[in-house]
């Protein structure tokens, strides 16, 4: 596959179940960033020749993004009201079209922890986002299309 300009990214919004997805493509994403790493528990022994020892952990995540604030959108709307009434939303975060054989990226079921508001001078008015995975009966799982 070769580079992807990050303008081909997609990200997705599930309104159906988990079993029976129906993903709408969120259009109101400026920069996106997708952040996964990983926790470290502490496994040095004496037998490490004096070097330390990590394995990992717990995984953690987070979505973080800006969207020009837009009552009308749809999107803002549910981001909204998911932040006030501390529901989970669905979220597949794709390198291409979620329908297109191959494409590649996180799906989880996130809680809204940031949703601000940004007022430049001379630009649109945007909305800071940031979303994490949440307690769900599915956790987070890296999702190819086949």
């Amino acid at each position: 596959m070769g580079a992807i300009l990050g303008l081909k990214g997609k990200t997705y919004r599930n309104t159906g179940t988990y079993e029976t997805p129906v993903w709408t493509e969120m259009k109101n994403i400026k920069d996106l960033s997708l952040k996964m790493e990983k926790g470290e528990a502490d496994a040095t022994t004496r037998g490490n020749n004096g070097w330390e020892a990590v394995i990992s952990s717990l995984k953690k995540g987070s979505l973080e993004w800006a969207m020009v604030y837009d009552t009308d959108d749809t999107d803002f709307t549910a981001l909204h009201t998911a932040w006030f009434a501390d529901t989970p939303i669905e979220f597949a975060v794709m390198d291409g079209d979620i329908a297109t054989s191959g494409s590649q990226g996180l799906r989880a079921s996130m809680e809204v922890f940031g949703f601000g508001r940004e007022e430049q001078l001379t630009e649109a008015m945007e909305v800071p986002i940031t979303a994490k995975p949440t307690y769900s009966e599915h956790p987070p799982a890296w999702y190819t299309v086949s």
